[in-house]
């Protein structure tokens, strides 16, 4: 687990609140359109953010109970949902659910299913879960749809190639659909959601991206710090030069519990 100094954790924060990521929650909150009255699964929930958007569409009578593994998330999410009656809040495994069955109405589940090898579990887990005709919504990046320029593309490929050990799977929107189908689901959409970037903006996705990129290759022993130093420093003199370019897609699936 990455430990982040406290100027990272803002910059962490702000990306999370910023126009890049809150599109992506909203793709996912757009997929469910959550009502009044509805019973709601956020599945790794993360810092509550998707919960809290969700609380609020729903109402007093309805409910969004939010699951995560990590317990540090959780207390984040336990701080923002303060004063959320119609919140509950649960450490727990996305493939062993600790709810009754047809609990949900509908699911969602945002940036999850790209950490786990095996995602047949987890969506056996959630299809019990729900009601009958119940939605889910899945959001993930496709990984293989990066683009990211650098004028030392040798280096930019190390980079990226040490970021991608940190996931299971980098080709998941691909892949879901038919493990969906397998496991008792009826696909109906998968909408992507591109971001592209020619300026490295203090919230955007790419200015969050490097901070982690950067931490996380110098952990696991890709590189050293000063060459991670060095990547990210291109980045701030290309963004400078006018010259930065960055493009990434997120696909949410939609899907009807059969």
């Amino acid at each position: 687990m990455l430990q982040f100094d406290e100027e990272t954790a803002r910059v962490l924060e702000d990306a999370y609140q910023g126009a890049d990521v809150s599109q992506r929650r909203r793709a996912t909150f757009d997929a469910l359109a959550p009502a009044p009255g509805d019973r709601i699964l956020d599945l790794g929930c993360g810092n509550g953010l998707l919960t809290l958007e969700l609380s609020r569409a729903v109402g007093p009578s309805g409910h969004v109970t939010g699951l995560d593994a990590s317990p540090q998330m959780l207390d984040a999410a336990r701080q923002r949902l303060q004063g959320r009656a119609n919140t509950t809040l649960t450490e727990g495994d996305a493939a062993r659910l600790p709810f009754e069955a047809a609990s949900f109405g509908k699911a969602a589940c945002l940036q999850v299913f790209e950490y786990l090898t095996d995602r047949r579990p987890a969506l056996r887990a959630l299809h019990k879960v729900l009601t009958p005709g119940g939605l889910l919504a899945v959001g993930d990046m496709h990984w293989d749809t990066l683009a990211w320029h650098s004028d030392n593309t040798n280096r930019m490929a190390r980079m990226l190639e040490a970021w991608s050990r940190h996931m299971a799977v980098r080709d998941l929107p691909a892949k879901l659909p038919a493990e969906m189908r397998s496991c008792g689901f009826e696909i109906l959409k998968t909408q992507p959601l591109a971001v592209c970037d020619t300026t490295l903006r203090p919230d955007g996705l790419a200015m969050m991206m490097i901070r982690l990129i950067r931490a996380y290759a110098v952990d696991i022993g890709a590189t050293d710090k000063d060459d991670a130093a060095a990547w990210a420093q291109e980045q701030e003199e290309l963004a400078q030069e006018g010259r930065f370019f960055f493009s990434l897609t997120h696909f949410v699936c939609t899907a009807r519990r059969l």
